[in-house]
């Protein structure tokens, strides 16, 4: 993958200072990829500090044509001839070295960045960059940090990885001095940033096709820890996640707990499924009520106040951010009512995340609950393939659609149909039309309908609506 890497002009070796001189004002840059959230975002960015911006994707969307009124000459489809007089590129994580625009700027020795280091290379201006991290929870996480945020009056600059109905996007461009991203493990991309405020949620064995062991993942995390500057800002880190712990004990950087431990720095105390108090370091700090349902939520919630706490918010703030918090798109979203089966939708695609989901909707209490799950990638099929098995066997129904490919190919000759074999009643259908009609058969008043993956299975939740 060409995220990572860059291609440097003969005779210049210091790879940052060069990106340094080109986020300049007046400078040409093109982005392959543009349409993607964090790329949109970063473009909008660029926009804002005088460069000059163009580039492309392999189609159109709501950000191109976003991008298109801000002036963004977009191009749909790859070719060597649409990165025009760019004098640098800025590429996706997913673009490869054999796409024909890194091809022509490789001819003309044009430097080319990833999108993480660009956004690395911006947040090092911030006084106040807080980075989201963690196996699940990031997107929620950091979408009740913006919620705090914009609460205290921060007009801080966000990036993240999904939809959250205050910003109508999934990204803002502010002009205050604090800057809020998702920041995402795989490839070691969060390496890249650069955080006063790291946040670990929890560390779980994932993306098993790029690290080696969960060993590995830790000691991922904690060199992202690491980027924390030792004089200012903190590591925050979940209490309640052993994994996490491990990942910055010994660690010489400020270490701010938070949990339901109460040993924790950030401390919840009294939760009841809705609401739970905020003491920070032996003292009462604030009372949360929250209108997301489920423990890791309130876990999420305590991270986004640790998080908001070490860059100034007061009590008043993390109230009522959190209070005004009602989700992010695809968290456990309300889609409409089918038959009176109430229809969500959750991305979810990862065993402690469909444990935590599934465990959550039993709690409200339904007649049945019935996880309609689409696996993401089949290496991560594979390898976690046991758990999968007993995350799922929770739902009173599993009915299971093809994998998800990705980014990958079947070379580890595994099916979902694999999985319904090992969980009880459950139900493969190799279509999603398939699926919809066997719905439509059985859905009943008092069900909960859940569709579940990081694919585009939410679009069987939408046929069945429609």
């Amino acid at each position: 993958m060409i995220g990572n890497i860059c291609t440097i002009r003969k005779g210049l070796t210091d790879h940052m200072s060069m990106l340094s001189e080109c986020l300049a004002p007046g400078r040409k840059v093109h982005m392959v990829g543009i349409g993607g959230v964090s790329m949109c975002a970063l473009a909008e960015e660029l926009c804002d500090k005088g460069l000059i911006v163009s580039g492309s994707d392999m189609q159109n969307g709501p950000a191109v044509e976003m991008l298109r009124s801000k002036g963004v000459e977009v191009k749909i489809g790859h070719a060597g001839e649409n990165i025009g007089e760019a004098e640098f590129l800025i590429c996706t994580a997913a673009v490869h070295d054999d796409n024909p625009e890194i091809i022509a700027a490789k001819e003309r020795m044009l430097p080319i960045f990833g999108r993480a280091e660009a956004w690395g290379e911006i947040m090092a201006n911030y006084k106040n960059a807080i980075c989201v991290a963690g196996t699940h929870g990031k997107t929620t996480t950091t979408s009740m940090c913006t919620h705090i945020a914009m609460k205290a009056g921060s007009d801080p600059t966000v990036m993240i990885g999904g939809y959250l109905p205050l910003l109508g996007s999934g990204h803002r461009t502010g002009k205050g001095d604090t800057i809020i991203m998702e920041s995402c493990e795989y490839c070691n991309s969060f390496l890249h940033f650069s955080p006063t405020v790291a946040v670990i949620c929890n560390i779980e064995a994932d993306h098993l096709d790029f690290f080696k062991d969960l060993e590995d993942i830790k000691s991922s995390f904690r060199r992202f820890a690491a980027l924390v500057p030792k004089t200012r800002g903190a590591v925050v880190v979940n209490m309640d996640d052993k994994n996490a712990m491990d990942a910055v004990s010994g660690l010489d950087r400020n270490i701010v707990t938070f949990g339901f431990n109460p040993d924790a720095d950030i401390c919840g105390r009294n939760y009841d499924g809705e609401s739970f108090d905020i003491w920070r370091e032996g003292r009462f700090f604030c009372h949360v009520k929250l209108s997301v349902r489920g423990a890791y939520n309130a876990s999420n919630a305590l991270a986004a106040a640790a998080a908001c706490i070490m860059t100034g918010a007061e009590p008043a703030d993390i109230e009522e951010g959190l209070a005004e918090f009602g989700g992010a798109g695809r968290r456990f979203e309300h889609k409409g009512v089918y038959n009176g089966a109430q229809v969500y939708d959750d991305y979810a695609h990862h065993p402690g995340e469909v444990t935590s989901l599934l465990n959550m909707a039993r709690e409200l209490k339904a007649k049945r609950v019935v996880c309609v799950f689409q696996p993401h990638t089949y290496t991560r099929t594979k390898a976690l393939f046991d758990e999968f098995v007993r995350a799922l066997s929770l739902a009173d129904e599993t009915v299971l659609a093809e994998i998800y490919a990705a980014r990958e190919k079947n070379t580890v000759g595994i099916s979902s149909a694999d999985l319904a074999e090992k969980i009880p009643d459950a139900k493969y259908f190799p279509t999603f039309g398939e699926i919809t009609e066997y719905l439509r058969r059985t859905a009943g008043p008092g069900d909960i309908i859940i569709t579940v993956g990081a694919g585009d299975i939410f679009k069987v939740g939408e046929s069945l609506l429609a």
